[in-house]
């Protein structure tokens, strides 16, 4: 009889009514499950999942699968009920934990049919809910409510900072002001004045985040503050003109007056966009509060798109996103960016105790130290104080300045590529980064060197003639090759061209020319000796932080080549708010990179004399330089082998973007996989930093109308093959 009473629970089952897709995901994110570990207990892929969750076309479990999958969400249901929007303000602290306190997690029962491991996983995730999860509420949080919006939990396993990195301060209907934590916690703020509001954070909010290596800093904690929040502090919901332009409020603000009263201080870029309020450290304490303004243009469109414009909770969680998978923001995606190199590899450590017991400051191995260094004279850009003594008027040619840059590139069609219906445009997905990743970059001074013999494991720049490398013959592997050398760039300029006679170049570059068969005689060069895999840390998380947030979005790292093509199709729609975290964990990639060689920003500079960023050991434009090269050669190097093996030659390259000429629309239509697998060492499909995702497709018609009507032959289509929008004024990348 019990078989029968199975076959029925079974049956019935079979027909559960499912909730919504985005029901779905918020009891997942609330029990804290990953993607990874549902597929894994229900005997999925993750994309499968994803799919189920998709609020854009969700698509419905069956079979067994679904009475798994039906028994997991009625569970978590139990666990985790639809959440009512609060409405109350000024609870005590013993009604606020009441009515704001979670449900104690309880352990899912052994369902009928399912698998032991379906029930271990979804047992150790309730024991891990129980252990980790608290009170929405403190007697030191008065007031403290859920939000109803799902996220990522709130804080980690430090108690100092339970409430996660950051809060969006906001002012309810009521005049209660409210600070919005990751997570959806909502905090009751009772601060009056714009001191009492720093007082709270650092005493009372629970706010920040764990350092990121061993000698590195807690993270300060974020307040980002909406234009209610703004009025209700006496500051201006916007900046005029003057203010933009001086990227800041002036110094004799009332609110400014308040904080000197206080005694409180500002950094030397003044209460702006992104203020940073400070006593100073007393010992290993520190009293910091970071300011984000999006109404002032902290969260820059170009990076974080509409962020600025999002409700509190919203922004509180894209931001705790992007603040727990790469750090906290401390600026623009740029300052970000070289602020992550150096919370990685802090610039001290504490020494081991002396005789007396004490410790001291000391050099941290791998790091690029505290204090700034030279770049030799080819690394250094026009006006810097090495170059003083130039002439006026004088302009660098190759063989005295290294110019290593992304490409920009694209030639003429061919007959035989006029006759094909497309061009396809694959892009390569983090290229810097896949670039910095395992790069041995200098970590202090440079040394001259004169007829020196090339090293390739020696960071540096090289003063050596690669006019004589022929793309037309050269090596792939251990095998010689003859290839149209008339139909690829040069891989030693950004613009293709063949060089004319020495010039300087990063050692990836010259390693190249080396792996091609070619023999290199450099003339002089400057080499840093004391060097190091300086960026592997830094491409580890940000590479981390990309997958994981391209796979929420139901792009997974081990997709097949058709299967990825369809999850990349619309996946920034699966979850906006999510996208733009994408879209700037990219642009932290690239903004970093780009502060290693920052220029001067007015500041009354002059050519000759120091500007502001030259200040910081993080000055870098030799590893920028490395990092560039690394990356352009990793391209050519795949181009390379396509054309070896294909016979098929790009038409237009801009920085990591490519574009073929192709019978079909897709890049499988040109890219060689045979039984799944891609060519060795050429362009793969996926979402892995180095492979490529398709860009775009555009007609050959339309790129040979766009050329005639620009009167352009070598138009850089690449550009705008993404979605063929072109006008007359090329902006650049």
């Amino acid at each position: 009889m019990s078989e029968l009473f199975d076959a029925v629970d079974a049956l019935v089952a079979s027909r559960s009514a499912l909730p919504s897709a985005e029901e779905r995901k918020r009891l997942r994110t609330a029990h804290g499950l990953t993607l990874d570990e549902v597929a894994g207990a229900l005997k999925v892929r993750r994309a499968t999942v994803s799919a189920w969750e998709s609020t854009k076309k969700p698509t419905e479990p069956r079979g067994p699968e679904r009475e798994a999958y039906a028994r997991l969400l009625g569970q978590l249901a139990e666990l985790y009920p639809a959440p009512v929007p609060a409405t109350f303000t000024g609870a005590s602290d013993s009604e606020a934990e009441t009515l704001s306190a979670d449900p104690a997690p309880t352990a899912p029962v052994n369902p009928q049919g399912l698998s032991s491991d379906f029930v271990d996983a979804a047992s150790a995730a309730a024991r891990r809910a129980a252990s980790t999860t608290r009170p929405a509420s403190t007697s030191r949080r008065p007031g403290a409510r859920k939000a109803a919006l799902a996220g990522i939990p709130a804080g980690g396993t430090d108690p100092r900072f339970e409430n996660g990195p950051l809060a969006v301060v906001d002012v309810d209907d009521d005049g209660q002001v409210l600070a919005y934590c990751p997570g959806g916690l909502v905090l009751d703020v009772p601060a009056k004045s714009f001191p009492s509001l720093v007082d709270w954070t650092l005493k009372e909010a629970k706010l920040g985040a764990p350092k990121l290596s061993g000698p590195g800093k807690d993270a300060d904690p974020l307040l980002v503050l909406t234009q209610a929040a703004l009025k209700r502090y006496n500051l201006p919901a916007t900046l005029t003109e003057e203010e933009r332009l001086a990227g800041r409020i002036p110094e004799g603000h009332k609110v400014i007056k308040q904080l000197t009263r206080a005694d409180w201080k500002l950094t030397k870029r003044g209460f702006g966009p992104w203020a940073r309020i400070y006593r100073p450290a007393q010992g290993s304490e520190r009293a910091c509060v970071q300011l984000c303004i999006p109404s002032w243009n902290a969260l820059d469109s170009r990076h974080w798109d509409t962020a600025g414009q999002l409700p509190p909770a919203e922004l509180a969680r894209l931001l705790g996103v992007y603040a727990s998978r790469v750090m906290t923001p401390r600026g623009s995606t740029a300052v970000t960016g070289l602020e992550l190199m150096t919370a990685l590899h802090p610039a001290t450590r504490a020494s081991a105790p002396d005789a007396t017991g004490k410790r001291h400051s000391e050099h941290n191995p791998g790091s690029l130290g505290k204090d700034p260094v030279d770049p030799a004279p080819c690394e250094a850009p026009d006006g810097h104080p090495v170059l003083k003594d130039l002439p006026r008027f004088h302009v660098r040619g190759p063989a005295e300045k290294l110019f290593e840059e992304a490409y920009d590139w694209a030639r003429p069609m061919i007959d035989a590529e006029c006759t094909l219906r497309h061009l396809v445009g694959i892009d390569v997905n983090m290229a810097f980064a896949a670039g910095a990743n395992g790069l041995n970059v200098g970590l202090g001074a440079p040394t001259h060197v004169t007829n020196p013999v090339f090293d390739p494991k020696l960071p540096g720049s090289w003063l050596v003639d690669l006019s004589h490398v022929d793309l037309s013959k050269v090596k792939v592997g251990k095998e010689w090759v003859e290839l149209d050398g008339s139909l690829l760039p040069s891989p030693f300029t950004p613009k293709g061209e063949r060089p004319e006679g020495p010039a300087w170049y990063a050692t990836p570059t010259v390693a190249y020319a080396v792996e091609l068969g070619y023999e290199v005689r450099p003339l002089e060069a400057w080499v840093r000796r004391e060097n190091g895999r300086y960026l592997d840390g830094w491409y580890n998380r940000l590479r981390d932080a990309y997958l994981a947030t391209m796979a929420d979005l139901g792009v997974d790292a081990d997709l097949a080549p058709a299967d990825f093509l369809a999850a990349m199709d619309g996946y920034k729609d699966r979850d906006p708010e999510l996208a733009i975290v994408v879209s700037a964990i990219k642009a932290t990639v690239k903004g970093g990179l780009g502060k290693l060689r920052e220029r001067p920003r007015g500041e009354g500079w002059r050519p000759g004399e120091p500007w502001r960023a030259l200040s910081r050991p993080t000055w870098r434009p030799d590893i920028r330089a490395a990092v560039i090269s690394r990356t352009r050669i990793n391209l050519h190097r795949k181009i390379v082998k396509h054309a070896a093996f294909t016979g098929q030659y790009p038409v237009a390259i801009l920085s990591d973007c490519v574009v073929y000429a192709a019978g079909g629309p897709s890049p499988l239509d040109f890219l060689p996989y045979r039984e799944g697998k891609p060519l060795p060492g050429g362009f793969k499909l996926g979402i892995n930093p180095g492979l490529v995702k398709h860009e775009g497709t555009q007609s050959v018609l339309w790129g040979e109308e766009v050329r005639e009507r620009f009167n352009a032959p070598e138009l850089n289509l690449a550009r705008y093959i993404k979605d063929g929008t072109v006008t007359d004024l090329d902006n650049g990348e």
